[in-house]
């Protein structure tokens, strides 16, 4: 495939996506949750613009989700050798060249703008993301404007006769960095750019601009929005200890909880900036003394299991011993070698990144070569697949025994810390009651708004936020 036939269907390209759907759709993330996919019109021209805050897992949450062959715009630094081009057109993906990509280069950003026409009238889908760069934070940058020129410019192109629409779609990692988390995806609302038109023909710059503010409004109704610079980490690490239990909760995703928290927390500030700083000061503590204790917030808020209960799960742990030990043997090659490239990489923001690309062609590498080996070592060839079938699963199944194990060693050092009375051990569990009492009284506070605390779960999910989507 070439850039001349970019937005045309490449079967290929369809087996090969795929393929890599399975690998970040069902072993890299062990749930993903997308909403909104009815805002997605498969008929209409149509743009995706998803905020970006980690690295090429933002552009996959997006291909992962939509059905079809969308084209991606990137920057045109990566295209430099003729090889990795040839790949990334392959991949469609398109290059956008800037300034400091040399001032000659601009020019050729009126081929890709032509492709880029192509792809909206072909239908494929244009996937822009607007923020232009990536960046670890839980918070929407200033846009480009880049992706609401594109829109009229191909509206002008057209005639203004294709009506394109803009999608919002916000993206929010568990964890940024490590494997099994969860991803929530959300389309929402289409933006028409045809609202806009008789303030394009006016003022092109007005429109464009009116056209941008109107794209961050809704993004931000869509993603974890932490405003504050100041009390990033203290909001952020929030998050965690008030909400870190709903992270696989379909019904009423973490998302909407976080998003509703800051919204609280936003509205105490004003109305109760010593009520906010306290709670502000009590998650970084809080943060900072787990750490130190090596304590779980799961476990803080667990009732803490008798010696029996823990005696029992240990017995567990020695009974699944072998699956994890086979889990390991014929997995561990999937978590060591990226391991060591990470060692390699300065923005961590690219780890998940190098984590799935690496054990995805380790994948590809490894497993076939599992799959003959079984069918020449095991008879008959039916138990051999099932054999090799296996293999992925007890992978999944030792991360998880890791995770039950880490759970009952925490629980014991628990117990170790009240035999012993450790003074910053109860140190944290006065802090953590008192943070949770503190945003119990805020809600007293939060008069007239819809959440309703981490101990209501039920409400959570309000017309609020579900008419952001539908």
């Amino acid at each position: 495939m070439s850039i001349e036939t970019i937005e045309k269907y490449s079967c290929r390209y369809a087996v090969l996506k795929e393929i890599f759907k399975i690998w970040h759709s069902k072993i890299f993330y062990r749930r993903i949750i997308v909403l909104g996919k009815e805002n997605i019109d498969p008929l209409a021209h149509l743009i995706f613009a998803p905020n970006h805050q980690n690295a090429l897992m933002d552009a996959l949450a997006v291909l992962f989700t939509l059905k079809g062959q969308p084209v991606f715009l990137a920057r045109a630094d990566i295209f430099k050798k003729k090889f990795i081009a040839s790949l990334l057109y392959f991949l469609k993906i398109l290059p956008v060249y800037r300034i400091r990509d040399g001032y000659n280069t601009l020019k050729d950003n009126e081929i890709i703008f032509k492709k880029s026409v192509d792809v909206i009238r072909n239908k494929n889908g244009l996937v822009i993301l607007p923020e232009g760069n990536h960046e670890g934070k839980r918070r929407l940058r200033e846009l480009k404007k880049g992706i609401c020129r594109i829109a009229f410019q191909a509206e002008e192109e057209s005639g203004f006769n294709l009506n394109i629409k803009i999608i919002p779609v916000g993206i929010e990692f568990s964890n940024y960095y490590r494997i099994r988390q969860v991803l929530t995806v959300i389309y929402g609302k289409p933006i028409e750019v045809s609202e806009y038109y008789d303030l394009y023909h006016k003022s092109p710059v007005e429109a464009i601009n009116e056209l941008k503010n109107r794209l961050a409004s809704e993004l931000k109704r869509l993603i974890v929005h932490i405003d504050s610079i100041e009390d990033y980490d203290a909001i952020d690490e929030l998050r965690n200890i008030i909400n870190g239990r709903y992270i696989d909760d379909i019904r009423y995703p973490k998302l909407f909880r976080d998003m509703q928290l800051i919204e609280k927390l936003n509205h105490i500030n004003k109305v109760n900036p010593d009520l906010y700083r306290r709670i502000c000061s009590l998650s970084l503590k809080i943060k900072e003394t787990a750490s130190l204790l090596k304590i779980d917030y799961r476990l803080l808020e667990k009732k803490r299991p008798s010696m029996a209960s823990i005696i029992t799960r240990i017995f567990l742990l020695f009974a699944g011993l072998p699956l994890f030990v086979y889990g390991v043997a014929f997995n561990f090659i999937f978590y060591l070698v990226p391991g060591i490239v990470l060692k390699k990489i300065k923005d961590k923001q690219f780890y998940s990144s190098i984590i799935y690309t690496v054990s995805l062609f380790l994948a590809l590498l490894f497993l076939p070569v599992y799959l003959i080996s079984g069918l020449i070592l095991i008879s008959p060839w039916w138990l051999s697949i099932i054999v090799f079938l296996t293999i992925p699963l007890a992978g999944i199944m030792a991360w998880n025994y890791r995770i039950f194990f880490n759970r009952i060693k925490g629980f014991l050092r628990m117990r170790k810390y009240e035999r012993e009375k450790n003074i910053k051990y109860f140190q944290l569990i006065k802090d953590y009651e008192e943070l949770i009492s503190a945003i119990e009284v805020s809600e007293a506070v939060f008069q007239g708004k819809l959440f309703t605390g981490p101990h209501n779960p039920h409400k959570v999910a309000s017309p609020y936020f579900l008419n952001i989507l539908f």
